[in-house]
């Protein structure tokens, strides 16, 4: 079994463009540039979509967010005085 790695690498290695991508998976624009940039973690339904559009299984490629997810705290503005 091979190393898994990141969607981005999986295109690149493939000759894989984003538009192609795009195509053969069916899943929205934006949605596909925030998996690609690891900006979403993607269901599993878009994961099996995603793998068979590439060739590859699911559990070859890595999921999850590559940036930092920062927590804010607070109600906001919308209940009144924040403490």
């Amino acid at each position: 079994m091979e190393k898994a790695r990141t969607l981005a690498e999986w295109m690149t290695d493939r000759g894989i463009g984003l538009e192609q991508l795009l195509d053969s998976s069916g899943l929205d624009r934006k949605v596909l540039r925030a998996i690609v940039n690891g900006q979403y973690t993607p269901s599993p339904l878009q994961r099996q979509r995603l793998a068979d559009a590439l060739g590859v299984d699911v559990s070859s490629i890595t999921w999850g967010h590559q940036e930092q997810v920062q927590h804010i705290y607070g109600h906001g503005p919308q209940f009144g005085r924040s403490p």
